[in-house]
């Protein structure tokens, strides 16, 4: 192993507001381990003799993504997706980390004993450093503290019905309870954020619809709106306990939020990148695959959902990566009402972001802050992951922000080749992704033969 040396013209380092020339070395164990300002500035005293070199020249050099919030559904459910294809798939797009979501593989990982079987199942699979998050359900509290001991980063519970047996849904009283058992601990309880406070009595399946407006008034506003409501309600109880939204679609609950926020209540909020560049007012009928939960809104609520973003209502930017099979998306009856409620990303998160936030004058450091430093904090990873410093992996991908491509069908790395993207064009392309100072990921080549990634 080597002493890397990184140089490039435009590198974008922490408090910076625009990339700038700087020289990076990174250690044979993958870390960084010096950042100086100026294209091949050298300190001769830290670097070992061979050493190898990467110059990224007028192209881009960003900290690695961390997506924090991906469904990769092994084991269990592997024919959806899987640790091989799925980190594949990140790694294309400049992700160096996923946090893993409790729920769809089978069995959950609401316990040790099942995190370990994860863990087994993603041994030597993984192109992308991968983390889990645990899971809240029903009678599970003697297992949450266990969970915080063996490494997860945080538990995803649902207000709502999952949508698979195996994962259901929290009361109040459920909440409490975990809120009790994790206070003043170092995570964070982790809200699907939808509430319906007069659920039918009865469970009926929806009749078949090609329509996305059907869709759309059957998981209104208001099902996100008193679900944070609830939340920081009980949240006052347990001031200790950080409590997150996840995939917040929902403009009309952001002054619940903001007003929570002001309070000093600790509560983190992610948004998705098919709320920030899809519009429910341009979805055709017929169309499945547009289908997530909850829903794609109107131009009017994404437009607020950009302003909150801009103005730190909302922290962080996420795939939430939901695959499924073929079949179970309705493609041929374009059933959008009985199709599985998942968008496939993996792969196209930072060229979505860029070229949607060119529209309003994003700059590539606000998207780093949301996709890279941000979503390293939230999933606890702030210290290693996230940001090009002294300490830190040697997460860093090379991009062309000029590039333009199309997305098609041989272009998705994930398992099931299905996204409401295809046939868009993107700006904004990867060209090498790197873990620790390993490449995993070149446009021109492909991948790494061995997958580098850890288990964190």
């Amino acid at each position: 192993m080597a002493t890397t040396i990184l140089t490039g013209r435009k590198v974008m380092l922490p408090d910076s507001p625009d990339p700038r020339p700087a020289t990076i070395t990174i250690s044979p164990a993958g870390k960084i381990t010096s950042v100086l300002e100026g294209w091949r500035a050298r300190d001769p005293d830290s670097v070992q003799s061979p050493a190898i070199e990467i110059d990224a020249q007028d192209l881009v050099v960003i900290p690695g993504l961390v997506d924090a919030h991906v469904h990769l559904n092994e084991p269990g459910r592997t024919d959806w997706e899987g640790f091989w294809t799925g980190t594949r798939a990140a790694a294309a797009g400049g992700v160096t980390c996923v946090v893993d979501m409790p729920l769809n593989s089978i069995p959950p990982t609401c316990t040790v004993p099942h995190l370990d079987l994860k863990r087994t199942a993603a041994s030597g699979q993984c192109f992308t450093d991968v983390a889990f998050w645990g899971g809240v359900i029903p009678g599970n509290q003697a297992h949450l503290r266990p969970l915080v001991e063996a490494g997860v980063k945080g538990f995803k519970c649902f207000l709502i019905d999952s949508g698979v047996e195996e994962f259901p849904c929290v009361s109040e009283a459920d909440v409490k309870d975990a809120m009790a058992v994790l206070q003043d601990s170092s995570t964070a309880l982790l809200f699907h954020a939808e509430f319906d406070g007069n659920p039918p009595t009865t469970s009926h399946p929806h009749p078949a619809s090609t329509s996305y407006s059907t869709f759309l008034n059957s998981r209104p506003q208001k099902l996100e709106t008193d679900a944070i409501s609830l939340i920081t309600k009980l949240q006052r109880q347990y001031p200790s306990l950080r409590c997150h939204i996840v995939h917040l679609s929902a403009a009309s609950a952001l002054p619940v939020i903001r007003a929570a926020k002001a309070s000093g209540l600790k509560l983190t909020v992610e948004t998705c990148f098919h709320y920030l560049c899809l519009s429910a007012d341009d979805i055709p009928a017929g169309r499945p695959e547009f289908k997530c939960c909850p829903p794609i809104r109107e131009q009017a609520n994404r437009e607020q959902l950009w302003e909150a973003l801009l103005d730190g209502s909302i922290d962080c930017v996420v795939s939430d990566h939901s695959p499924c099979v073929a079949e179970l998306k309705k493609l041929d009856e374009g059933d959008i009402m009985g199709a599985w409620g998942g968008i496939s990303t993996l792969g196209l998160g930072l060229s979505l972001l860029w070229t949607e936030g060119a529209k309003r004058g994003v700059s590539i450091a606000r998207i780093v802050d949301w996709v890279c430093k941000k979503s390293a904090e939230h999933a606890g990873l702030g210290a290693t992951k996230g940001e090009l410093k002294v300490g830190y992996d040697a997460d860093f991908v090379i991009w062309d922000p000029d590039a333009e491509y199309t997305v098609t069908k041989d272009s998705l790395q994930f398992k099931n080749k299905l996204s409401p993207y295809e046939g868009l064009t993107l700006r904004g392309q990867v060209k090498k992704t790197y873990v620790r100072g390993n490449l995993v990921y070149d446009h021109s080549s492909g991948f790494a033969s061995v997958p580098p990634g850890r288990l964190i």
